[in-house]
């Protein structure tokens, strides 16, 4: 499954800018194995001081912005998982902002935050793989917008490209 196989009416126009970041032929869990695998040489490379360096006041960290990268997917996994199960139940939103400070994200050291990246990563694959296309395809409600499973998947992907592109032209 790629997003050339996404309908629009799957997702709210807020994310077709994550949307169109992937590739359309990349497949939905090697996205999963290639973002890993970008993330965690990006960090491995990063020296400690960059770790905590935000280029303008009241912007954030670069450990604020990998945790904001690691809760989002948590969030949209979760919401996958939700709506593949085919839960009618209405997903509530998320204010990102708020979640930063009790995160302790500059408190973290930069092995603690690639371990918790990719215990992250690893769930969401094992979760992509056992749901079946038809249950991925299934339809729910975030934030009061349609979503499919799929699509709250892809997002994830798109989501950390756009980040991992702020890092490094703005960070690095």
């Amino acid at each position: 499954m790629n997003t050339s196989q996404l309908n629009p009416s799957e997702y709210h126009d807020f994310y077709k800018t994550y949307i169109d970041m992937i590739p359309d032929n990349l497949e939905l869990i090697e996205g999963y194995k290639r973002g890993l695998k970008l993330y965690e040489e990006f960090f491995q490379d990063l020296s400690v001081d960059k770790l905590y360096y935000k280029y303008a006041e009241g912007k954030w960290t670069v450990a604020e912005v990998m945790q904001h990268v690691i809760d989002t997917e948590r969030i949209f996994m979760y919401r996958c998982f939700r709506i593949a199960r085919h839960d009618n139940t209405p997903l509530a939103g998320f204010d990102q902002d708020i979640y930063i400070k009790p995160s302790g994200a500059n408190n973290k050291t930069l092995d603690s935050l690639l371990e918790e990246y990719l215990i992250t990563r690893q769930n969401s694959i094992v979760i992509l793989k056992s749901l079946s296309e038809h249950d991925l395809s299934f339809m729910g409600n975030t934030d009061g917008k349609a979503m499919s499973a799929r699509a709250a998947a892809f997002a994830v992907l798109g989501h950390e490209l756009w980040h991992l592109k702020i890092l490094k032209e703005r960070y690095i």
